[in-house]
Order: C-alpha cells, then structure tokens, then sequence
C-alpha cells in the first residue's frame, strides 16, 4: 500500500509515535530533505531506543552509551528501521530538532525549513533494500506535496553540518537512491 499524507501531516501507514521535540516552522517553509543515520547503542539494531531517545524517555542505565546521551532533546521527522518499517515522530509541518548546527546553501538553522529522515545504521554501514524502496517512496510523495523539495535539496547530514556529522555515511548509496526517486 503506497504513502499516503494526512491533513494533519502524518504518512500512513506508518507507526506513529509523537515526540515531545518540536516547535513551529519560522515561516512554514519545506524546501530541503536530509538523510540520516542512528543505531542505539552504536552499531546495535532493533530495539526501542531510538524511539526512547525521540521520545525523551531514554533510559540512561540500559546501556554505558546512553549516560551522555539521555537528556538530549532531538527528534526526527521519521525513522526508516532495517525492514523497511517506518516511524514517524513529527508531522511534516512542524519543526523537528534533527539537524543542530547546520548550513544549506549559504542558509543556516536547517531545522526551520527541512524534513529529517533517519535510516537505522551507521554511517560506516550500508543500508537495506526495504529502507531505499521506503526513502525513495516517502521522497517522492515529500516532492510532490513539498514542489520546493527537488533532488537537488536532498542532502546528506554530513552535508549541512561537515567536520560535525558523517552520516549517512559513505554506504549510502546515492546514485541508487537518485535513480529511485
């Protein structure tokens, strides 16, 4: 069954699972999409972890890792998990906190104008079929909702926030993505 886009900014079907880590769009803008990554732990998959650390209810005893990490308070639009499942935490119109310090095109603050997407990895990983077939069909739907999406304003975390951030990483395969969309 394809994506389909609610009123409310919701994808279905998709798991839904409302983050606390969100405000409103300065000027209501959607104009770039970036891919991440996350594992928790590091290089672990599965799990409710990242769903905890979105959430803002991440245990700081269920792993060493997560003691200098429980108190952040980061969102994401959506998670594409190893089977393709897909989470969504933030509508598309709010502002989820998934970028930080960042630079698009001579823009800062990419948080205000963007939609972030996780794919569970790493960024010295590769990533699955099932989460391209996912990115690729929820990128496509992004475009048409969003015109100032184009693939040109699809970029990598790595991109807008170098020296800061690496992923998705170089197993991200963006020429069989590109081809996708």
């Amino acid at each position: 069954m394809p994506f389909q886009l609610t009123p409310a900014g919701w994808l279905t079907p998709a798991r839904h699972c409302a983050s606390p880590h969100w405000d409103e769009r300065p000027r209501g803008e959607i104009s770039l999409l970036v891919v991440h990554c996350i594992s928790l732990p590091p290089g672990r998959f599965g799990g409710p972890y990242i769903d905890d650390l979105f959430m803002g209810r991440l245990d700081p005893a269920g792993d060493p890792y997560f003691a200098g990490i429980h108190q952040l308070r980061v969102s994401a639009h959506c998670l594409i998990r190893r089977d393709g499942e897909l989470v969504q935490y933030v509508p598309f119109d709010k502002r989820a906190w998934h970028a930080g310090l960042s630079c698009f095109e001579g823009r800062e603050q990419c948080n205000d104008f963007s939609v972030g997407i996780e794919l569970e990895g790493t960024d010295t990983g590769t990533y699955t079929h099932a989460q391209y077939r996912v990115l690729a069909e929820v990128s496509r739907l992004l475009m048409a909702t969003y015109p100032a999406i184009t693939p040109g304003r699809i970029t990598g975390h790595s991109d807008i926030a170098p020296g800061r951030k690496t992923d998705p990483g170089p197993g991200f395969d963006w020429a069989r993505f590109r081809a996708m969309l």
